[in-house]
């Protein structure tokens, strides 16, 4: 099966709200970001605690690892975006440009820089090899919050709440501009690079190609009118999951939009962080104080 079906346990994370979780690129780490300022190192699939950081003045919205494990960036409410050492602990850079909330951090794929989207309308750019602690670049075209930031090797995908997705080709700098309707809580694309999966507070996830705009299909019956959540395809792309304001996280076939399970958290409150394994049938959710871990029943992926 493509797709987690069960609960296999849950990580009692002590830091508050979780704002977000992420699996590494690799998949056999997380993060976990608290309304307590810190940043903790999980195996998750062993329900271990490895490693907790400092280093934000207040909640923490996202974090991401390198492509080689060895740095962790980070945004927050403090305005600041941080740079850590993953062995040491140690804050590495704090850079304080914004004027709002960071809400959304990625590194590009050779983890040189790093992107973040703020409460201020902008996406800034930091080079982490030089010194400097300004940004290398600015994006101001978003009208309102940046909500979601992600990044290929040559594309970088935001989604704002001024109803708008932006896609910047760098190979030929040009950017690409999609009216949703509503405000974009989440955009990703697809594995495969050719499309974008978009959720937005009208209670629906939408799949557009990404060359054309053309939307593709529509995923309903979630709940989200008020809160950022997440959405994301499983290792295959053959699923859609979302998280929504319900306890419950909606996973529907890819092709077809009919939804096909339900994760049901068992608590009223908002499943509002999604992370997918790479390669496996494996999701890690965030709802409240804990991250719950869902597998699969079937032992090897069909």
């Amino acid at each position: 099966m493509s797709y987690p079906n069960r609960k296999t346990h849950t990580l009692d994370c002590k830091q508050g709200a979780v704002r977000s979780v992420r699996f590494n690129v690799e998949g056999n780490y997380c993060l976990t970001c608290g309304s307590d300022k810190t940043i903790k190192l999980w195996n998750p699939l062993r329900n271990l605690h490895l490693k907790t950081y400092t280093g934000h003045g207040y909640e923490v919205m996202e974090a991401q690892s390198s492509s080689d494990n060895s740095q962790i960036c980070s945004g927050g409410m403090d305005k600041a975006v941080v740079l850590y050492d993953v062995s040491t602990g140690q804050t590495v850079r704090k850079y304080r440009d914004h004027a709002g909330t960071v809400n959304c951090v990625s590194f590009n794929e050779e983890s040189t820089v790093i992107l973040s989207g703020s409460i201020d309308c902008s996406v800034r750019v930091w080079d982490i090899r030089g010194s400097k602690h300004k940004p290398v670049q600015v994006m101001d075209e978003a009208k309102d919050s940046v909500t979601s930031i992600q990044v290929s090797d040559h594309e970088i995908l935001t989604g704002s709440a001024d109803c708008c997705i932006r896609r910047y080709d760098l190979r030929i700098g040009r950017m690409f501009s999609d009216f949703v309707g509503k405000t974009v809580t989440c955009a990703r694309f697809t594995r495969d690079g050719q499309c974008v999966l978009v959720g937005s507070t009208d209670a629906s996830v939408k799949l557009f190609d990404k060359d054309t705009g053309e939307m593709l299909n529509e995923y309903l019956g979630h709940k989200n009118s008020n809160y950022k959540i997440d959405c994301c395809l499983n290792h295959k792309d053959t699923h859609i999951l979302s998280g929504s304001e319900d306890g419950c996280v909606y996973v529907w076939d890819l092709v077809e939009a009919t939804l096909v399970h339900k994760l049901d958290h068992e608590v009223s409150r908002t499943v509002h962080s999604l992370s997918f394994h790479p390669q496996d049938p494996v999701l890690l959710t965030a709802c409240g104080d804990k991250v719950i871990v869902w597998e699969s029943n079937e032992s090897t992926d069909t």
